[in-house]
């Protein structure tokens, strides 16, 4: 069976529904999976758990399903880019789980091997640690984190071939390939698509058996989180 869709919206027919959890993989604006979220908001689906790095600048990434009001709650690790997402937390209509950066790749890694939880030192001593069982080992304290699962991962790859094995490029690698594992279903947007095969074994970074739905977007935007240019003298 083809794993290949015609676009963005047919990828995610069928799979959401209000209430589920979605990982979007990306870190600043770089390797998000914008057509399909772009696809997610058109579905009207509400009170959305999301997992992912951050949520987008204002009008671009996730930020757009804030400005719809389809977030419930978020799980992540930097915000702070986002005017939205400070304004709906603030107000109390955004909630928010916020994990260290590294703590919350490892939930994420951790949910796509098959591991329930696993002790860190991370947090230990702050906020973080609120309501977590704790546990020493050697004499230090460390808290458990639980994996994180998604119903569904959408993620961004530079390549992939019709059997889903992918390839990601450059900082488009930061959670696009541990949420592809971490997805009860994951549909992928790949810039290029090639033949099964075609794709050097060695070369290969999620294996094709991770990704159920593949949307080939040969063209995709990719903007600019923070412009820095040079005054001239």
């Amino acid at each position: 069976m083809s794993k290949i869709y015609a676009s963005a919206k047919q990828a995610l027919e069928g799979l959401v529904k209000d209430g589920m959890m979605v990982m979007s993989g990306g870190f600043g604006l770089c390797g998000i999976p914008e057509e399909l979220i772009i696809a997610l908001r058109d579905t009207g689906a509400k009170n959305l758990t999301v997992v992912s790095n951050n949520a987008g600048v204002d009008g671009i990434g996730l930020s757009i399903l804030l400005e719809t009001r389809q977030i419930k709650r978020m799980i992540s690790s930097y915000v702070g880019e986002n005017k939205l997402f400070a304004q709906l937390y603030l107000g109390g209509e955004l909630a928010l789980e916020f994990n260290p950066q590294g703590t919350l790749a490892e939930r994420i890694r951790a949910g796509g091997a098959g591991i329930p939880g696993f002790y860190t030192k991370t947090g230990v001593g702050t906020l973080v640690a609120e309501g977590k069982p704790s546990r020493e080992f050697s004499g230090e304290t460390y808290i458990m984190e639980t994996g994180l699962v998604a119903d569904i991962s959408i993620v961004h790859a530079w390549k992939a071939d019709t059997e889903g094995n992918l390839v990601f490029r450059k900082t488009a690698r930061n959670f696009n390939p541990m949420m592809a594992t971490a997805g009860k279903v994951t549909i992928v947007q790949v810039e290029h698509l090639v033949k099964a095969g075609e794709i050097d074994p060695d070369h290969i970074h999620t294996p094709g058996i991770f990704v159920q739905r593949i949307v080939h977007v040969p063209n995709p935007k990719k903007h600019i989180e923070q412009r820095t240019i040079r005054t001239k003298i």
